[in-house]
């Protein structure tokens, strides 16, 4: 059976919903997992960890050597713990893809990206070729080391009420020379963050100016939604990275995705094509996008997104 340790992502106070999705493949590969909380001040987030079912115990790593979560101190505490563990997990998440490859290379073992099935315990399955072909990969390896594509996996439930994990102190090492935290620049908004929203609503290229992408925020905020964006539409410097979905970007899977101005490319698709349905506005009826909509308009954006508002103002009042 599976020894399972998975690597949490929070703020200090609450957790990432990508954690519990990825605790539900994690519960596949074995009966319980431990949790992994580093961080500094982020005892909140353990005691949320200690509540999810499937919880053996909550390891919390709290030191001000980790108050950033930079790769190189925590990838060090993962391969000093790896001694008790036969798999060691994280949702493919920044800070998970940017951990455990360095904690593969620090255990000389290989690591594994973007798991979306899980098989047998060493079986596995796998995107490549951005998305276009689904791989099973055996891994050889005594220490298995996995980023899990939360977006395929349901969230873990709740434990039972006096069934939480129990929460243990541990040695947080040292902090590392190799890197050093320099600041951070954070998008502030009140819409829901990227990868747990129900509805997104992104722009590409069509979009022509950042200015424009008002139109989709008007939207966004009538139905709730997160906004996200092409690469395309990011290295034209039209809004931030952190809008950006696709292979390079977030990978996304809501109920409803509403693509404006993106012509399809197949790395745009890997990060979207999984959500629940997928409605696709361009005025080029042969852009990629209206094959794997569920719903299409073939207009102008600059006219359908006007209309579209002024619909769900009549639907509102």
């Amino acid at each position: 059976m599976a020894n399972l340790l998975l690597l949490a992502e929070h703020d200090g106070k609450t957790l990432s919903p990508a954690t519990a999705k990825a605790l539900t493949a994690a519960l596949q590969m074995g009966e319980a997992a431990d949790i992994l909380i580093a961080g500094q001040n982020c005892e909140a987030a353990a005691q949320e960890a200690a509540k999810l079912k499937g919880a053996r115990r909550i390891l919390l790593a709290d030191s001000a050597a980790l108050s950033h979560q930079l790769a190189e101190p925590l990838a060090a505490l993962i391969a000093r713990l790896a001694k008790d563990y036969s798999h060691i997990c994280a949702a493919a998440t920044t800070i998970g893809k940017n951990v455990l490859p360095r904690a593969a290379a620090l255990l000389d073992v290989a690591q594994l990206s973007d798991i979306v099935e899980v098989r047998e315990s060493d079986v596995f399955v796998h995107p490549t070729y951005a998305g276009n072909v689904m791989e099973t990969v055996r891994m050889k390896d005594e220490k298995k080391l996995l980023t899990i594509r939360a977006t395929a996996f349901a969230a873990a439930p709740a434990a039972e009420k006096g069934e939480e994990a129990p929460i243990e102190t541990i040695e947080a090492g040292e902090a590392s020379e190799l890197s050093s935290y320099v600041g951070e620049e954070l998008t502030q908004s009140d819409r829901p963050e990227l990868t747990a929203a129900r509805i997104v609503i992104s722009g590409g290229r069509g979009m022509q100016s950042g200015e424009n992408f008002h139109l989709l925020e008007t939207i966004a905020d009538k139905l709730g939604a997160a906004v996200g964006a092409s690469r395309a539409a990011v290295d034209s410097g039209f809004v931030p990275n952190d809008y950006q979905v696709g292979q390079t970007g977030k990978t996304v899977a809501p109920e409803l995705y509403i693509a404006v101005g993106i012509s399809g490319a197949i790395q745009h698709l890997a990060g979207m094509k999984d959500s629940k349905t997928i409605v696709a506005i361009n005025k080029d009826e042969e852009a990629p996008i209206f094959q794997i909509a569920d719903y299409g308009l073939v207009a102008d954006l600059f006219d359908a997104l006007p209309e579209l508002a002024q619909e769900l103002d009549k639907l509102e009042n």
